[in-house]
């Protein structure tokens, strides 16, 4: 069983900048594919960023967070990262971790919430 735990979520104002951590239990964090999603109020979840571990790390983003969002993963810690910069309004969510099964496996979330 692998169990996911969001933190580093919080209010901050617009541009300013968190970091979310997603602390991973189990020994397959290291060849997983994982990604970052949020899902704002009435909003369907929607992708935020992913890095591909078979593909060489290469990583993925949402085109709303380009160049402000950089995702990144320490196996040693079994943890995956999201530095947010540039923070907007509409970034105002919760924010969830996944790794990419099958099966697949969510954490419980961590709330964002950006105030201009």
């Amino acid at each position: 069983q692998v169990q996911l735990v969001e933190s580093g979520g919080g209010s901050v104002q617009v541009g300013g900048s968190l970091r979310l951590s997603c602390a991973a239990s189990g020994n397959i964090f290291s060849i997983n594919d994982m990604g970052w999603y949020r899902q704002a109020p009435g909003k369907e979840r929607e992708l935020v960023a992913a890095i591909w571990r078979g593909r060489g790390g290469t990583t993925q983003y949402a085109d709303s967070v380009k160049g402000r969002f950089t995702i990144s993963r320490d196996d040693a810690k079994t943890t995956l990262y999201l530095q947010m910069t540039s923070l907007k309004p509409e970034d105002t969510g919760v924010y969830y971790c996944r790794k990419y099964g099958p099966p697949d496996y969510w954490g419980q979330g961590t709330q964002v919430t950006v105030s201009s």
